[in-house]
This record gives C-alpha cells, structure tokens and sequence, in this order.
C-alpha cells in the first residue's frame, strides 16, 4: 500500500460509513459524465443539487428530483445555492474547453476554470461542505511518465496549459484538506462513452462517432500509434460514487491500466458503424503526451472498484447512442424531468 492510502482509513468494498453524506452538490451535473453520477445518486435517494451553466448539456432529463441550478459554479449565484443547500460533499465535474483551447489562452483558460472552481471550492466550504471531489486527468497531470501504468506515486509532470491547470486544482485541495475537509482529485483517464459532445474538439471517440454518422471520416491527429487509458463512462461513475461514498482521501487514478492507441480506437469505431471509411490522417497536435496510461490499483484495493466494460462492447455502446440521436443544437432536455 502507499503512504498515501495507509494515512487514510478507506472503506473497502465502495461501502458506505457513518459520514456517508445526504446531500450531494454536484457540478457540471447536466454534462457527459455528471449526469450519469447524478443519475446513480438520485436511484440512492440522495438530495442532488445541480450547478450546470448548460454549454455543454448531454441531452438527457435528469431525474425528476433534482434540482437543477443554471449557473457558473464560480459566480454569486452558485454560492448562494450552495449556501442555501448546504451539500455535505460536492463533486466538481464542469469543464471549459480542453488541451488544445487551453493551448491557445492559458491565460484564459486560468481566469475562466482555475479561478470559477476555486470560488466554488471555498463557497462549498462555507456551506459547511465536508468532502470535495474533483474531476483532475491522469494523462494530463503525469504528462509523459516516467513508467506506466502511471501510479499515484509518480511526481505529476504536466506537459500542457490543460494538464497545469488540472494540477494547480489538485493543490488547492490541500489547502481545504488544512481545514478538514475530506478531498479527493479523481485522475480519470481518456473518458467516453453516450452523452459526451461530439461536436467540441475533446474526445476523439465522440467526435470520430459524430463524424460516422454523418458519413464523414473521422479524424486521426498524427499517425495514432499516441495511446490513451480509455475507460468507459459508467465505470467512471461507478468509480466516482464509490469515491464519494468512503472516507478515501488523495489523488485516485481511474482507469483500466491499459493502453490502446488512437488507430485501434477509431478502427474499433469504423468496425462499429459497419463502415469501410477510412480514416483521415492530419498533422499532430503540438504538446500531446505520447503514451498515456494509468494504474487503477488504488481504486480497486480501496474502494473495490473496477473497471467492467471492454473496449469493444464500450465502443459499439457509444456508436448506438450516437447512431440514435438527433444532432444536438440546443440545451434543450437537461432539465428534470417531470
């Protein structure tokens, strides 16, 4: 075991203990992986609180029982929900734009991420907040590791704006571990799966989805062999409940421990459609981690975790969503509902 999880005393088996929290704020509830948590705490009969600004809605209702906020979680508005509901936990899950729009305005994306969750961070503390969870990024934060699968105990290394900006988040949690809060920064690898936005420019899996869809071929950046950790995104969520559910504290990695690289995921994809397009090579991303992968072993001794889903029934899970839904224009359809 690590220091870091001797320190703690973490439930085995995801089972619940005696803080197990009531009432859950989550932000970025209305999003790709956020609505499947809450979806998972509204079936525990938890009170949900949602803090979403809808830029980027998954296109579903959210249970009937949630309450939905339509806000920035950094401005007034969201410290005075939070204030009002008074979450024993928050699990911060919203995100502005990715590597490459990071890349382009680090200074930006500081002003528009780094300080919107620190205000939410500190105003979930004065609602007498108890745990804090936050969504980081494995491969973002340990950059090109030095060995993989990447643990927790590895130096993070971040080689982009993206992965910077994920680590200055984790270090802020320190400060309100200070104050005795429980915090956990929850190191997702590459996430997909329904509901994520394909029309962005993260997540090749949704974007290659898209593309098919639309009878366009999807785009491969570089020559693909740059490999990821891609985790299904109920498992994520499962991870994540589990997590919150504990009493774990630290940074988690969640994660198959497996690589596979971008060729094989789109070729997993075309497989999928039924397609015999092929894909289209463009020019490498500058700044993009190579190999990417992280170790899950943390999750599993602690929490009795594991990821579930395999990487072709995951892709052709994710193939069927897309298959089946209308273009998404609008934030229409995230409310609860009735």
């Amino acid at each position: 075991m690590t220091t870091e999880e001797t320190a703690v005393a973490a439930t085995s088996g995801g089972g619940e203990t005696a803080s197990t929290p009531t009432r859950v704020a989550v932000v970025g509830g209305a999003g790709f992986i956020g609505s499947h948590l809450v979806e998972l705490l509204a079936a525990d009969q938890l009170s949900v609180l949602v803090i979403d600004d809808l830029t980027h809605p998954c296109g579903v209702a959210l249970p009937a029982t949630v309450e939905v906020l339509e806000a920035d979680a950094g401005t007034p508005e969201a410290a005075d929900a939070l204030a009002r509901f008074r979450p024993q936990a928050l699990v911060h899950l919203a995100a502005k734009g990715g590597v490459n729009r990071a890349l382009r305005d680090p200074g930006d994306h500081i002003r528009r991420v780094l300080a919107s969750s620190v205000a939410c961070f500190e105003a979930a503390a004065r609602a007498g907040c108890q745990a804090l969870l936050i969504a980081s990024s494995g491969g973002a934060v340990y950059g090109d590791a030095e060995r993989l699968p990447a643990s927790e105990e590895l130096t993070p290394a971040p080689r982009s704006a993206y992965g910077a900006e994920k680590l200055c988040e984790e270090t802020y949690l320190w400060t309100y571990r200070q104050r005795g809060m429980r915090t956990v920064a929850l190191r997702f690898g590459n996430v997909y799966g329904p509901r994520q936005d394909g029309t962005g420019e993260a997540g090749v899996v949704a974007i290659s989805s898209t593309r098919l869809v639309q009878g366009l071929r999807p785009v491969i950046y570089g020559d693909g062999s740059q490999t990821r950790d891609f985790v299904y995104v109920a498992d994520v969520a499962a991870a994540t409940r589990a997590a919150l559910l504990s009493s774990i504290s630290g940074s988690l990695n969640v994660g198959t421990g497996r690589e596979t690289s971008v060729r094989e995921v789109v070729a997993g994809l075309i497989r999928a459609s039924g397609s015999e397009i092929a894909p289209d090579f463009q020019a490498a991303k500058p700044g993009e981690v190579a190999r990417a992968c992280i170790d899950p072993g943390r999750a599993e001794r602690s929490l009795g975790w594991k990821a579930q889903t395999s990487l072709p029934e995951g892709l052709a899970l994710t193939h069927r969503f897309f298959a089946t839904q209308p273009a998404r224009t609008s934030p229409a359809g995230v409310r609860p509902a009735n």
